[in-house]
């Protein structure tokens, strides 16, 4: 018997990533996604609703407004995290979040830390302690920082462009401080 040589068959050529995404992106255009690629909506969230009723939150924004010391601790996914105020500062797990700085003699400016927010943003805590204290402070305009998938945005733009702009502390806005109590004008 004569052994016949074997015929190599031609593989079949595999697509590559770039042509797999080029091919998915042709497919996106022209008929919309699948129903199980289809992104989930953002779910609108009342940011910091947790933190405004409660009362320790309180005592911690008195506390701030008075220049005084307060501390209380929050649970998020198992781990125990402090929140606290030395009268200029709020911070969150040690790290400093929020500060004050004397603008006049009845007010003082509040800036955001801007890389404790961009190194913790993925703590539900600390998005929902930055949100409120903005919204507990009624001389603030209207709260800027928003939170979409756990990203920071302010003002719509990302935390990260909005500080390459502004620079390391985000100026949030001014507020009537308690420190000096006020006289009485007659």
């Amino acid at each position: 018997m004569a052994a016949t040589p074997k015929k190599d068959k031609p593989k079949a050529k595999r697509q590559t990533p770039e042509e797999r995404a080029e091919g998915l992106r042709y497919i996106h255009m022209m008929y919309g996604p699948t129903a199980g690629e289809a992104r989930p909506v953002a779910r609108k969230t009342n940011l910091g609703a947790p933190y405004l009723s409660h009362p320790k939150f309180l005592a911690l924004m008195t506390a701030f407004r008075k220049g005084e010391a307060f501390q209380f601790s929050v649970t998020d996914k198992g781990r125990s995290l402090s929140v606290a105020t030395d009268g200029s500062q709020i911070l969150f797990d040690g790290k400093v979040l929020y500060y004050s700085r004397p603008w006049n003699r009845h007010e003082e400016h509040l800036l955001l830390n801007h890389l404790t927010a961009v190194q913790n943003q993925g703590t539900e805590a600390l998005i929902h302690l930055a949100a409120a204290v903005l919204r507990s402070l009624p001389e603030l305009e209207a709260p800027q920082l928003i939170c979409v998938n756990h990203k920071l945005y302010l003002g719509g733009e990302n935390l990260e462009s909005a500080a390459a702009e502004q620079g390391p502390n985000l100026l949030m806005g001014a507020y009537r401080h308690q420190k000096a109590p006020e006289r009485m004008v007659r």
